[in-house]
């Protein structure tokens, strides 16, 4: 996401991180989320959307612009271990049936929720928040990712 402007994402009424977006995209083509590294926090949302899948945390969350960072060796040492693991769950599995999906984007300011409203789809659901509903996770995630272009430049430094 934006880290600078965006301050919250739902899909389907849930908080939404990255890795849930991705995983709800994958699954529409029958891939499984098999392995997951990042901060202690990305580990544990994953428990939500991937519970089977190995999770390897490779920095401690401190904050949102701060983390205690383990070291290379023993991260890269426990990523190969859970990839070796997470292998034996790869393969296809059953796609999710695509299904219509409602994606809503809280901004830190309220221009940004104007100007992504240029996207066809795209309405203002609030001051800051946007919402758009697509037919399919593919269609969403398309969308989405084009509400985050069109926001990144109209920051004010680049925009007006």
């Amino acid at each position: 996401f934006l880290a600078n402007q965006i301050t919250g994402v739902w899909l389907d009424g849930r908080r939404a991180s990255e890795g849930l977006l991705n995983a709800a995209l994958v699954a529409e083509y029958g891939i499984p989320v098999i392995l997951v590294t990042g901060d202690d926090l990305a580990c544990r949302d994953a428990e939500g959307y991937a519970p089977e899948a190995r999770k390897v945390a490779v920095k401690d969350h401190v904050s949102r612009y701060a983390a205690i960072c383990r070291t290379p060796t023993r991260t890269a040492k426990d990523i190969r271990a859970a990839a070796k693991e997470a292998v034996a769950l790869a393969g296809r599995h059953e796609p999710v049936p695509a299904a219509p999906h409602t994606i809503d984007v809280e901004f830190d300011a309220a221009h940004l929720s104007q100007i992504v409203t240029s996207i066809p789809g795209v309405a203002r659901a609030g001051e800051r928040k946007v919402s758009f509903e697509s037919p399919t996770m593919y269609e969403a995630y398309r969308t989405f990712k084009s509400v985050c272009s069109i926001a990144s430049g109209a920051v004010e430094e680049q925009y007006g």
